[in-house]
């Protein structure tokens, strides 16, 4: 152990546990960005967050990050438990697919190695979460004075319980104790790899682009105050007012910098997507006749005749054929008329409802002629009966009336 090293770090080597950590950028942009407004904010406390990801067998991803809220027992800094609690299944519940799980926690320690402050709540965590927990030390010191090409600025440790040093002084007889030797925790050093994936590289250029960050942008009417020399009449010379209406031409607000980062963004996304689909059909193109017309595949096509075809991969076929069965707007590969069978079925639907419509109005239609009909028929037989009664009436026979 090197002078002025932690006494918690362990003194076996990283390589004996073959355990690999896999870190993703998302992490590290969490833990600037805490780190940044805790400093901006002047807040006092700790900076503790955890971190959720994935196990492999030996090999640990370590996928996001969130803070976490903390509190002072005894002189101890420990998590609430409570809003640990409900903050660690909400980060479960979004991260559905794949399935995220707490696999670690982070904090800002000194190169040197773990303080006696991290054992409480190292302690905890392994006791009630996890009990292979790792701790990422991220080094503000070695933040600020980087250099091109150098390591990132942090650490991180997997806890390893190992027997605790009895040295006896010079000149003492070894005293004989019954058991077996105490254990104490001890933090070893894990070598780790970054990965990123696709998304994450698309928001890796957006950050580095500056978009949608805290850049202070100065207001127009503060640039134009700050040029407030005038000659001896009053007057502002003619060069540096041109100066500032060609310089306010070019300032974008802050909703125009974040409506044409977003802009980028989406078409890096489909520059990118654009690629993929040249890349894909071009593999399909070079493939040799007998894949491409569906034939039982001739030992001669597995050679390789030159840059004109490409090797084929069963696995990478299966991948487009079952990429391509997903896809709603495209036809299955063995079945050629599949789309023409699909728009031929859609257009009989179309007219189907047509010709319900139709149907519907013409019933619509007869029901009202019928209606009519019907009203113009009980008003001629109500004036059939009236003059049927008037005939009767005047010639019904009476008292005086003589009959033959």
């Amino acid at each position: 152990m090197s002078a002025g090293s932690s006494t918690l770090l362990s003194t076996q080597k990283a390589s004996d546990s073959g355990l690999q950590a896999v870190l993703h950028p998302l992490v590290l942009l969490t833990i600037s960005d805490y780190i940044t407004r805790h400093a901006l904010r002047e807040q006092k406390g700790p900076i503790v967050g955890a971190l959720i990801g994935q196990q492999h067998g030996r090999e640990v991803t370590i996928e996001h990050a969130f803070e976490c809220a903390t509190i002072a027992v005894d002189g101890k800094v420990l998590l609430d438990a409570d809003w640990f609690a409900q903050r660690l299944e909400q980060m479960k519940t979004i991260h559905k697919s794949p399935q995220l799980d707490l696999v670690g926690w982070y904090t800002v320690l000194p190169k040197t190695g773990p303080t006696p402050s991290v054992l409480p709540i190292h302690n905890w965590i392994l006791s009630e979460h996890n009990e292979s927990a790792l701790l990422l030390a991220f080094h503000s010191e070695e933040a600020l004075s980087h250099s091109v090409g150098s390591k990132l600025p942090l650490t991180i440790y997997e806890s390893n319980w190992e027997a605790e040093d009895t040295k006896q002084e010079a000149g003492e007889d070894k005293e004989m104790k019954d058991g077996e030797a105490p254990l104490q925790l001890r933090f070893r050093e894990l070598p780790y790899s970054v990965e990123t994936g696709e998304a994450e590289m698309i928001s890796m250029d957006f950050v580095a682009r500056g978009a949608g960050n805290a850049t202070v942008v100065q207001p127009r009417d503060s640039k134009k105050s700050t040029k407030t020399e005038v000659d001896g009449k009053g007057k502002q010379p003619a060069t540096e007012a041109s100066e500032d209406a060609a310089t306010d031409e070019h300032i974008l607000t802050n909703d125009e910098e974040e409506m044409i980062a977003a802009l980028t963004a989406k078409a890096n996304a489909i520059k990118m997507l654009q690629a993929r689909i040249n890349l894909l059909t071009t593999y399909l193109e070079r493939l040799p006749e007998s894949f491409r017309s569906g034939e039982k595949p001739m030992s001669s096509d597995h050679q390789t005749p030159g840059d004109q075809q490409t090797i084929p991969s069963y696995t990478i076929l299966r991948s487009i054929q079952a990429l391509s069965n997903r896809l709603s707007l495209l036809a299955a590969s063995d079945a050629s008329t599949g789309l023409e069978q699909e728009m031929l079925s859609e257009a009989n639907d179309v007219h189907l409802m047509e010709l319900l419509n139709d149907v519907m109005q013409s019933v619509t239609e007869a029901r009202g002629i019928g209606k009519k009909h019907g009203v113009i028929e009980s008003a001629k037989n109500r004036k059939n009966n009236m003059e049927n009664l008037a005939d009767r009436s005047a010639y019904m026979s009476g008292a005086g009336d003589l009959t033959i």
